[in-house]
């Protein structure tokens, strides 16, 4: 991404803006309730804490065979994912607890399960969260070059594939997160909006720290300790991988390329042409909202409307504020984008990889809104 950042002509206000936090903030005024997370949150996070390290505890006794491991190392898989979505996302968002000192603690799950918290608030809180479906802006756009995810990237000649071999890309991202995409962060010279990027030194410490944690418990216990043989062992820990990665991968595309959503872009001074409230409208999507185990399962990230106007906010809480975020989106003629179920959103996605790598500009129900 260039140092000169897109900007939006109301980046901090805006009649929708103004009136759909009004309007939220009204109903946790009315209701008494807090914005931040509730005993709800601390007993999923014990939940998944316990579908992460239950399996593998009982992996590291010994006492199993090798396909009852593999099968207990799948669900590792789903435990680490769950980690990235329903505990450390709100927490580094801040959303977690009122207590900043809670959030900072509980954020660390996202080292334990092999990302960076303190690489994970620059990329996806402040780029990924305000230059959403930028081509050259937004992180989450360049995952890699085999996937053409918007339609004013490059098309090359594999593309027309992609959405034969995508899934099977999204099964290396937390691989692809562990040991190769943080350190890449750390040597690019510019940042997002942050050109010629320094890192504090206590930064740099905390993300490798956090690493070597994360590469104990992931690979050198289980090669050191289990009785099996590396290559078993080996295959162990790349099936909890493509379990997560494929998870993670799958459920946040989701939120940005499917049908629904559009890819604006700035004009040549730089200048987004709508507000950044409208363009989250038109660059977002939600999926499978009236899943209620989904919905706790990836922390309300089915929610993405509501979590890209409100990330301040718990998860907890946007099933019960997406009427009012739906209501004023209408009265300011935006979109609201929603697909009704979870598999109905995967093909979504899918048929845009379709599109996309044949076609050199791809048309979306958002962009007609918006004309």
């Amino acid at each position: 991404m260039s140092t000169a950042c897109p900007s939006f002509p109301s980046r901090s206000g805006g009649a929708f803006l103004q009136e759909v936090r009004a309007a939220v903030g009204k109903h946790f005024a009315d209701s008494g309730r807090r914005s931040t997370g509730d005993w709800w949150m601390v007993g999923k996070t014990i939940c998944v804490l316990m579908l992460t390290f239950t399996p593998y505890f009982l992996i590291m006794s010994g006492g199993f065979s090798g396909p009852i491991s593999l099968g207990l190392a799948a669900i590792v898989g789903l435990g680490v994912a769950g980690i990235g979505f329903g505990v450390a996302h709100d927490a580094l968002h801040g959303s977690y607890s009122a207590n900043p000192r809670l959030n900072q603690v509980v954020g660390w799950s996202m080292d334990l399960a092999g990302g960076s918290s303190y690489l994970w608030k620059l990329t996806h809180n402040i780029i990924h969260h305000t230059y959403t479906n930028i081509h050259g802006a937004d992180e989450d756009l360049a995952v890699s070059p085999l996937l053409r995810l918007s339609p004013h990237a490059p098309r090359r000649w594999y593309h027309r594939f992609q959405h034969w071999y995508a899934i099977a890309l999204y099964s290396m991202t937390t691989l692809f997160w562990a040991f190769v995409k943080d350190y890449r962060y750390l040597l690019q010279k510019d940042l997002g909006p942050y050109p010629d990027k320094k890192h504090a030194p206590r930064d740099i410490a905390g993300l490798f720290l956090g690493r070597v944690i994360y590469y104990t418990w992931t690979i050198v216990l289980p090669i050191a300790l289990l009785p099996f043989a590396w290559w078993q062992t080996a295959l162990g820990i790349a099936l909890a991988h493509a379990v997560a990665g494929t998870t993670l991968g799958i459920v946040f595309q989701m939120a940005h390329v499917v049908e629904q959503t559009s890819h604006p872009e700035p004009d040549a001074g730089g200048a987004m042409p709508d507000g950044w409230a409208a363009h989250e409208m038109f660059t977002t999507a939600n999926f499978a909202p009236d899943n209620r185990l989904l919905t706790w399962y990836v922390g309300g990230l089915n929610y993405q409307v509501e979590h890209h106007l409100f990330p301040k906010i718990c998860s907890v809480h946007y099933p019960e504020i997406s009427s009012i975020v739906q209501r004023v989106a209408a009265e300011h003629g935006l979109p609201y984008h929603s697909n009704p179920t979870f598999l109905g959103a995967i093909a979504s996605h899918l048929r845009t990889l379709r599109r996309q790598g044949v076609e050199d500009l791809v048309p979306t129900l958002a962009a007609a809104t918006r004309a």
